[in-house]
Formats: structure tokens, C-alpha cells, sequence
């Protein structure tokens, strides 16, 4: 009697065992990004919470020369924003959203994605019941910068 109870813990364990195992390799790693930021902009540490909140391992960099980062990676000055996150050799220019980034890693023709300025209401720049409108902008590797994103001023 006792084997048999023991046979069918077994078998629960295992079920679960390989029920957990699939669950963990369907869960996707932790998307990473580098963060270039100015030592005293208070805004890029809350995007910086903004993407760690959702699902990025960030490498936050502190750099004195923010320009040399930016030209670096090609971000054009009317893009420009405080910070600079770079997804696999892609640049994240500015207050820029999730989605976004996500659709920068899906398109091959992007080298970049940029929120210019510092837009109220964006991730980071939260301000109590103010949004500005604000477009983000995808650069070609072509050079020609198209909208990949509008948000409306609420």
C-alpha cells in the first residue's frame, strides 16, 4: 500500500516538475539595456525605475560627456534628449516608452528611436494630471526619420 502512494507522489512530482520547467523556458529573459546619463538629471533615474519596473536589466552609466555618447552612436542634435539607452547597438534617445523599444528590436531598419526634449507625461517625466503631446521618432538607417509613435496631449 505504502509503494503505491509513494508511485503516485512520484508521478505528481514529476508532472510538476515538468510543469514548471516549460513555464520557465516560455518566461523570456529580462530585456538589457545600457543607460548614458548626466550625474545630475533626476529624470533619467525615474525612467531608469520605469524600465527596471518593466522587465529591463539596466546598466545605468554615468558620464560627464553626454555629446560624445550621442555622437558616438549617431543620434541626430534635433533628436537629442538628457539620456541615451542603447538596445543591441540601437539607440533609445530620451523619455522613450516600452513599446517603443520593443518595436525598435523588431525592426531591422531603425538604427535608433527618440522621444526629443523632455515631454511632460512620459515615462520619467510624470507630472499629476499633464500630458503633452509628444511623437517618437524612429531614425533609418537611411537617415529619414519617420513617427512610430503619437501621443496626445490629455
Amino acid at each position: 500500500m505504502k509503494l503505491k502512494h509513494l508511485a503516485i507522489a512520484g508521478r505528481r512530482i514529476a508532472m510538476l516538475i515538468t510543469l514548471v520547467g516549460a513555464s520557465l523556458a516560455q518566461a523570456s529573459p529580462a530585456q538589457l539595456i545600457d543607460v548614458y546619463r548626466d550625474p545630475n538629471c533626476g529624470c533619467c533615474s525615474k525612467w531608469i525605475a520605469y524600465l527596471r519596473d518593466n522587465g529591463f536589466t539596466v546598466n545605468d552609466h554615468v558620464e560627464e560627456n553626454m555629446s560624445a555618447v550621442k555622437a558616438k552612436l549617431g543620434v541626430p542634435e534635433k533628436l537629442m534628449s538628457c539620456h541615451t539607452g542603447v538596445v543591441n547597438g540601437k539607440f533609445v534617445e530620451g523619455h522613450v516608452p516600452v513599446q517603443q523599444i520593443a518595436e525598435l528590436e523588431r525592426r531591422a531598419d531603425l538604427m535608433g528611436v527618440a522621444a526629443p526634449g523632455m515631454p511632460m507625461g512620459s515615462p520619467g517625466m510624470e507630472a499629476a494630471g499633464h500630458t503633452s503631446a509628444y511623437q517618437v521618432i524612429g531614425l533609418k538607417k537611411t537617415g529619414e526619420q519617420e513617427v512610430v509613435a503619437d501621443y496626445p496631449a490629455q
